[in-house]
Order: structure tokens, then sequence, then C-alpha cells
């Protein structure tokens, strides 16, 4: 006899808490979700009826706890991230966009949406699926809205994500980040990015991030800062005076950043925590 959805979901859970599977019982409900096409809601309806599963649906869903339970990001296995209002397409080859760049991408959407002209400008600079960048055209829609990726593996991604939510006011570049866009130079409003910050020497915390995230998104170079550096020079190309500048970092590098950005000739930098407490954004202007 299978087991109905409450007893497997209990066996799920259990397998990945074992794992060592942060949030293991809501992992287990959108795994179980996935397979039977509910949402979260609709899984603890079932679990709550005792609806009994076939022997196609435990296979199905016993596949997926194992991936999972190998630390396999949860958005790799449905091929879906939510950010902000958008559900976007990940996978292999794309670094999966995080809640709290969630709330960097505000600093951006308020910037653009201070500029007193008709059709402000805004740039993500290593745009991976799209997130921000799609986040900015879409909540910001009289903006007009650059993407720029260069590794092809994510540009697929960010590609289809384009197509999928379709904002004709943004548009995506596979370019490199430190010469893309001469032909905006001075007239952007904002300019944000998510860079690889991980020093060469430092070992991500999370197997999810460590074993699964492309090596391109996240390191930054011996001290973490090198795309970081690339970036404030490219921003001050391509912004006008008094545009802004929006960088997501780690939270220890706040101190470092705050000194690069004047010596670049940066003003009003300031450091912004993330609801955790932690040093995670860093803005200034040209």
């Amino acid at each position: 006899m299978e087991p109905s959805v409450r007893e497997l979901l209990e066996r799920a859970t259990a397998r990945l808490e074992a794992a060592g599977v942060p949030n293991a019982a809501v992992d287990a409900e959108l795994l179980v979700g996935h397979v039977l096409g509910l949402s979260r809601g609709g899984v603890q309806g079932k679990a709550l009826l005792g609806a009994p599963l076939s022997e196609e649906e435990v296979l199905a869903i016993d596949e997926l706890v194992s991936r999972r339970a190998s630390r396999e990001p949860l958005q790799h296995i449905v091929g879906r991230a939510p950010f902000r209002s958008l559900e976007l397409a990940v996978g292999p080859g794309v670094f999966v966009p995080r809640p709290e760049t969630e709330q960097v991408a505000q600093f951006a959407i308020d910037a653009l949406r201070a500029v007193a002209t008709p059709e402000p400008i805004g740039v993500d600079l290593g745009t991976g699926s799209g997130a921000i960048a799609l986040a900015m055209a879409t909540e910001v829609p009289h903006a007009r809205v650059y993407a720029v990726e260069l590794s092809p593996q994510a540009f697929i991604w960010a590609r289809q994500n384009f197509r999928s939510v379709a904002a004709e006011n943004a548009q995506l570049l596979l370019a490199d980040l430190a010469h893309a866009l001469p032909d905006l130079d001075g007239t952007v409003d904002v300019v944000i990015s998510n860079p690889p910050y991980i020093p060469l020497g430092a070992v991500p915390r999370d197997p999810e991030v460590r074993l699964f995230d492309p090596e391109l998104a996240l390191y930054g170079g011996e001290d973490g800062l090198d795309v970081v550096r690339r970036v404030s020079e490219t921003a001050l190309r391509l912004l006008r005076p008094g545009g802004t500048i929006v960088l997501e970092h780690g939270e220890l590098q706040a101190a470092p950043i705050a000194a690069l950005l004047p010596s670049h000739g940066w003003s009003a930098v300031a450091h912004h925590r993330d609801l955790s407490g932690r040093d995670r954004a860093t803005t200034a202007l040209r």
C-alpha cells in the first residue's frame, strides 16, 4: 500500500532534516507540490485529508527528495525561483537569486522612481537570471532598463526570463561589463550590481552555493573586490552627475568598499543592512 500525502511528507521531512537541509518541512511540501501540481496550501490540504498517492507519484517525489538531500538547490529541482513579484526560470549555470537581494533591488527601484525625467535609465551589471533588471523594469515601467551578462550559461536563463516576463522597456546584452553600453556613457541614472564578491580563499558555508552555484558568479579575486572595482569604473563612465550606484556585497566588505569608492571619486557613500542585521549593500552618488 502506498503512503498517504501526510505520511510521505513526514518521511521526506525526516530525510531532509537528516541531511541538514534548512526549512526541511517547507522544502518537502514544495517538492510534493511540484510533483502533484499543487501549492503548499494544496499539499497541506491533501495531507489533512489523508489523500492517497499513486506509485508513480511516490517514486517521483522520492527522486526529488533524494536530489534535495544531496543539497542540490530546491530552485534547480523545481526550475523556478521567486524574486519580488516575479517567478524566474533558473538551473545549472546561473546564480539563484536570494531573498536578501530583493531588498538590495529596492534601493535601485527607489532611486529610479525618484528621477525627475520621463524615462529614467537603469543598468544591471552582471544580471545573472535577470532578476534585478526585470524587477526594475516591471516596477518602474516608465524607465528604460539594460541588463548585461558575461556568462553564456547564465545568459540562456536570463534570455528565457526576459521572454517570459516580456518587459518591453528592458534590454538584455551578452557582454563584458567593463566595456558594455558605451552609447549610454554619461546618461544613466542608476547602476546596480550584485557582483561576485567572495574572496578566492573563502569557502561558502552552504553546500547549495559551494557545490552548485557557478564559480564565475561567486568569486571576486584575492580580496573579493576585483569585480566591484570594475563595476565602480563602469558605473562612473555610464552615470550622469548625481547618478546612483547600488552594490550588493558580503557582510564584512562594507569597510573596504567605503575606502574604495571615495578613492574612485564617489560621494555620499552609505551602507545598508539586510533584515538579519548584516551589512549587505552600499550606495553612492556620482
